[in-house]
C-alpha cells in the first residue's frame, strides 16, 4: 500500500468521496472532509497531487474555506499538485485558485477518465520536479567519488552535470591514474540509467584472442570450449551504461565490429546468425594519443568519430592545484577507519612532498602511497618518510638554511644506511665522519637502526 502514489481528495459529499476512491484504487487514497482533516492528512501522507472541492463546511455554497485551505497546503507543501473542482458556473473562483497557485481546477459533474487523466499528469509532472529537484541537490555537491578543489576540476565536474542527461558517447583522455572510470561512473550515476547496470570492459587487461567473445558474446559450438551460450559484456549492459576503458588498446581487427555495433546498435554473437538489439549509452576512454594511432594506421578515423560526440579531457593530478593534499586527506580518513588506526595528520614535511611531488602515476599512485603509509605508520602523524618520496625532497625543500642542511644529512644518512645494509662503520665511512659523530646524528636526527 505505501509503495502506491499518494493521493488527497478533500470532499465533504460522502457520494462523492466513495466513488472517487473507487475510480482511483490505483493510488493509496486518503478522503478529507474540511480543512482540519485535510491539513492533518497532508502532514501525516505528504501526497504529491491533491484533489480540493472549493465548497467546504462550515460554509459549502461559498468558496472562501475552500480557497483558504489551498492556500494553507501551498504554504505547507508548495510542490504539492492542487486540482480544485468547483461548480459549473464558479469559473471565476476556478481562475482564482489556479493564480493562487492550484495546479488545475476541474468543473463538476465529474468525469471520472477526464478527471484521472488530468490526476495522471499531475503525478507525472510531480515526479519530473522531484527527479530535478534530487539532480540539482546531487550537483550542488562534488560528484559522487570525486574529490576536487581546483578551478579546472569544478569546470570539468559541470560539464559532468551537462552530459550525464544525454544520450551522446564520450570520450574520457588522461593520464593512467586520474579516474576516468569514476567520471564514467559519475556520468552513469547522474543519467536515466543509474538504476541500470554499469559495465567496463577494459581492452588492454584482456588478450586480443578473448576480447571478442568478451565483448560480443558467443553460441555453444562456436570453437572449442564453447560449451553453452555466453552473453558479452555490451549485452550485460543492456539498458545501462557500458564504459570501454583503454579503447586505444582495441585490436584493429575489432575495431569495425565494433563501429557497426555504434552504428547499428544491434550485435551477433560469435558463431550466431541473430541481429541482437541492445539499448546501451557508451562511454569510453584512453590514456594514449588517438590521432597519433590513427596517423599510423592503428586506429579507424570513422570508429574515433563515432566515440567522441563529446571528449573530455581530464588534467593530471600536477595541474590540480591543491587538489593533492586534498585527496590525500580524504584517503588518510579513509584508511585510518578502515585499519583501525589513529592518524589525524600530516607532518609539514609530508604535506609539503604531496604537493611539491609530480605524481606521475596520478591518483592512483597517490592513493597506494597513502594507504601504504597508514599501514606501516606506527605513529598518529604521516611523515615525510612514511610516504617514501625520495626524488620530492628537492622540490619540497624549506628556504630556511637551517631546515634544508636537516633535511639534507637525513637523506644522506638514510641513503647511507641503506646501501651498508645498515652496517655502522661501513655507513660512517661512506658519510666521511666518526662512528661517534653518526652515532650523534641518529640522536639528532630521530634516526633508529637496526644494527
Amino acid at each position: 500500500m505505501e509503495d502506491r502514489k499518494v493521493l488527497l481528495i478533500v470532499e465533504d459529499d460522502p457520494g462523492l468521496q466513495k466513488q472517487l476512491k473507487w475510480t482511483f484504487e490505483n493510488y493509496q487514497t486518503v478522503i478529507a472532509s474540511n480543512r482540519s482533516e485535510a491539513i492533518t492528512a497532508l502532514r501525516r501522507y505528504m501526497p504529491s497531487v491533491v484533489t480540493l472541492d472549493l465548497g467546504l463546511p462550515p460554509d459549502p455554497a461559498n468558496a472562501s474555506e475552500g480557497l483558504n485551505t489551498l492556500q494553507e497546503i501551498l504554504e505547507l507543501a508548495p510542490a504539492t499538485k492542487v486540482i480544485v473542482v468547483t461548480g459549473n458556473d464558479d469559473q471565476e473562483n476556478a481562475i482564482q485558485a489556479v493564480a493562487m497557485g492550484a495546479y488545475d481546477f476541474y468543473q463538476k459533474p465529474i468525469d471520472t477518465d477526464v478527471l484521472n487523466l488530468i490526476i495522471e499528469r499531475a503525478f507525472q509532472l510531480s515526479e519530473l520536479e522531484k527527479a530535478h529537484l534530487a539532480l540539482q541537490q546531487q550537483t550542488s555537491e562534488p560528484l559522487a567519488g570525486i574529490i576536487a578543489s581546483c578551478k579546472k576540476m569544478q569546470e570539468l565536474s559541470r560539464k559532468i552535470e551537462k552530459i550525464a542527461p544525454t544520450s551522446a558517447t564520450a570520450l574520457l583522455l588522461g593520464e593512467s591514474g586520474t579516474g576516468k572510470e569514476v567520471l564514467a561512473k559519475a556520468i552513469h550515476g547522474l543519467s536515466d540509467r543509474r538504476n541500470k547496470p554499469f559495465v567496463a570492459v577494459n581492452c588492454a587487461a584482456i588478450p586480443e584472442n578473448l576480447l571478442e567473445s568478451e565483448l560480443f558474446g558467443y553460441e555453444k559450438g562456436a570453437f572449442t570450449g564453447a560449451s553453452q551460450q555466453t552473453k558479452g559484456k555490451i549485452e550485460f549492459a543492456n539498458k545501462g551504461t557500458f564504459f570501454l576503458d583503454e579503447i586505444g588498446d582495441l585490436p584493429y581487427s575489432l575495431q569495425s565490429k565494433l563501429l557497426r555495433f555504434l552504428q547499428e546498435r544491434t550485435i551477433e554473437r560469435i558463431g550466431g546468425r541473430q541481429e541482437i538489439p541492445v539499448d546501451v549509452r557508451i562511454i569510453c576512454a584512453t590514456h594514449q594519443n588517438l590521432q597519433a594511432l590513427i596517423n599510423e594506421s592503428k586506429f579507424r578515423l570513422d570508429l574515433y568519430y563515432r566515440i567522441s560526440e563529446i571528449t573530455v579531457n581530464i588534467p593530471p593530478l600536477r595541474e590540480r592545484e591543491g587538489d593533492a593534499i586534498t585527496i590525500a586527506t580524504a584517503f588518510l580518513r579513509r584508511f585510518s577507519d578502515l585499519h583501525n588506526k589513529k592518524i589525524k595528520r600530516f607532518s609539514k614535511e609530508a604535506a609539503n612532498a604531496i604537493e611539491s611531488y609530480s605524481w606521475p602515476g596520478n591518483i592512483r599512485e597517490l592513493e597506494n602511497k597513502i594507504r601504504r603509509a597508514v599501514i606501516m605508520t606506527n605513529d598518529t602523524c604521516i611523515t615525510f618518510d612514511d610516504l617514501e618520496l625520495v626524488d620530492t625532497v628537492d622540490a619540497c625543500m624549506p628556504f630556511n638554511l637551517k631546515e634544508v642542511r636537516e633535511a639534507a644529512e637525513t637523506l644522506a644518512i638514510k641513503r647511507a644506511l641503506t646501501h651498508s645494509n645498515n652496517n655502522i662503520s661501513n655507513t660512517a665511512r661512506l658519510l666521511g665522519v666518526t662512528r661517534p659523530t653518526l652515532y650523534m646524528l641518529f640522536e639528532k636526527y630521530g634516526i633508529h637502526v637496526n644494527e
